[in-house]
C-alpha cells in the first residue's frame, strides 16, 4: 500500500469523524451569578417541562414516531436514574446542543433544534428550580430505534443542518414586545416543535414556520397559527393572550389533546408574557400550510 493510498484512506475515515463529532458550549458562556429560582419556575412552566416528563419528572412516556419509539428520560435530581449528579455544564450541553454528559449525541426527539436559542444564563435558572423537586429512582427503559438511525454519531450531520441557535424570525420589525415573545415561542416553549412541518428527515421546514402540520400524536393535525386566515387572522392579541390564560377561543371553543396542557402550562405566565406571546404571532409571516 503506497503512502498517498494511505493517507487517502485515513482522510475518507477522518473526515466524517470530525464532522459529526459532538460540539458542546464554552464553559465560559455560563454566567456565575446566583441562580433566579423565580426565573427557574417561570422557564419550566413555559417549557412545558412536566407535561413530557410528569409532574414528578419521573419520564417514562413513550413517544412512537417513524423513525422509532423514543422514551422520555427521568430528569429529577435522582442521582442515579434522574439528573441529579449533572453540573449545570451538563444541563447545558443538552439543551443547547443536544449533547450528553457523556459526550453522545440525543436523539431530537428531546426539542433541543428549540432549546439551543435559550441564553445560557437562564438554563442556570432552570437547573436550580429543577433541583428543587423530589428525586425519583425511577429507571426509564432504552429507545427503540432501527437502522440506520440508531447510530448516534450520524446525528452530528443532521446537527449540521437543523442546529442552530439564531432566531427564526429576524429582529427587523419586532417589537420589544414581540422579541420577548419570540423568545418564549421559539426557544423556551418550542412551539414550532409541533406547529411546524417537519421534512423527510425529521427536521424542522421552517419555510412553512408555525404553518401546522401533522400530529405528531398521530391523530388528526397541529393547527396553523400564522396570522393567515388559515390561522389567527382573525384573533386578536388579546384574544391570543385570553386563550392561552383561559383556554377559551374566541368562539367559545376549548382547547383539545396535547394543547390542553401546553395552554394550562402557559397559563402559569404572567399577563406580560401571554401578550408578547400574542404580539409575535401576529407579527410572523402569514402562511397557509398548503406545502405540508
Amino acid at each position: 500500500m503506497t503512502r498517498r493510498l494511505l493517507l487517502g484512506i485515513i482522510v475518507i475515515l477522518l473526515v466524517p469523524w470530525v464532522l459529526t463529532r459532538p460540539n458542546t458550549i464554552d464553559p465560559g458562556r455560563l454566567p456565575a451569578a446566583d441562580p433566579d429560582l423565580a426565573n427557574g419556575e417561570l422557564l419550566f412552566h413555559a417549557g412545558g417541562c412536566a407535561s413530557c416528563h410528569g409532574e414528578d419528572l419521573a419520564g417514562g412516556h413513550e413517544m412512537h414516531t417513524p423513525f422509532g419509539i423514543f422514551r422520555v428520560p427521568n430528569i429529577s435530581p435522582d442521582p442515579g436514574a434522574g439528573i441529579g449528579a449533572w453540573s449545570t455544564l451538563d444541563l447545558a450541553n443538552a439543551m443547547l446542543r443536544g449533547v450528553s454528559p457523556s459526550g453522545e449525541h440525543y436523539y431530537p426527539a428531546f426539542p433541543y433544534t428549540s432549546y439551543a436559542r435559550m441564553e445560557p444564563a437562564d438554563v442556570l435558572d432552570l437547573k436550580a428550580w429543577l433541583d428543587t423537586f423530589e428525586p425519583r429512582a425511577t429507571v426509564v427503559g432504552d429507545h427503540e430505534v432501527g437502522f440506520p438511525w440508531n447510530i448516534r454519531r450520524g446525528i452530528g450531520l443532521w446537527k449540521k443542518r437543523y442546529l442552530s441557535d439564531e432566531p427564526v424570525i429576524a429582529d427587523a420589525g419586532l417589537s420589544d414586545i414581540a422579541l420577548r415573545g419570540r423568545y418564549l415561542v421559539e426557544a423556551v416553549g418550542h412551539c414550532g416543535e409541533c406547529h411546524t412541518p417537519r421534512d423527510r428527515f425529521g427536521g424542522p421546514d421552517d419555510s412553512e414556520w408555525l404553518a401546522g402540520g401533522p400530529n405528531p400524536d398521530g391523530e388528526g393535525k397541529v393547527p396553523n397559527i400564522t396570522p393567515h386566515e388559515d390561522g389567527l387572522a382573525a384573533w386578536s392579541e388579546a384574544d391570543i393572550a385570553y386563550y392561552l390564560e383561559s383556554g377559551f377561543t374566541p368562539d367559545y371553543d376549548t382547547a383539545g389533546g396535547s394543547m390542553v396542557e401546553v395552554q394550562e402550562n402557559f397559563a402559569q405566565l404572567p399577563g406580560s408574557d401571554l401578550a408578547a406571546v400574542a404580539a409575535y404571532l401576529k407579527a410572523v409571516p402569514a402562511k397557509s400550510g398548503s406545502a405540508r
